[in-house]
């Protein structure tokens, strides 16, 4: 887990890595909520885009997401 700046008004987030992700394999992603959404990036690159979703969208997409 790291803590980065995100949006330019100085606040830290909690970066977690997907557990199916690896240091090895090529899927890395990491997620990161904030009062009024949720952030999704690639961890191999942490300075890059970021994906800013609404939780109601989060929560439609994590069951495609986990495979069930």
């Amino acid at each position: 887990m790291t803590l980065k700046p995100y949006g330019g008004a100085g606040a830290e987030h909690v970066w977690i890595k997907s557990s199916y992700s690896t240091d090895e394999g090529p899927d890395c992603v990491e997620v990161a909520t904030a009062p009024a959404h949720i952030l999704v990036r690639d961890s191999k690159n942490p300075d890059g885009p970021r994906l800013t979703l609404a939780p109601t969208t989060w929560a439609t997409f994590l069951p495609y997401a986990s495979g069930h």
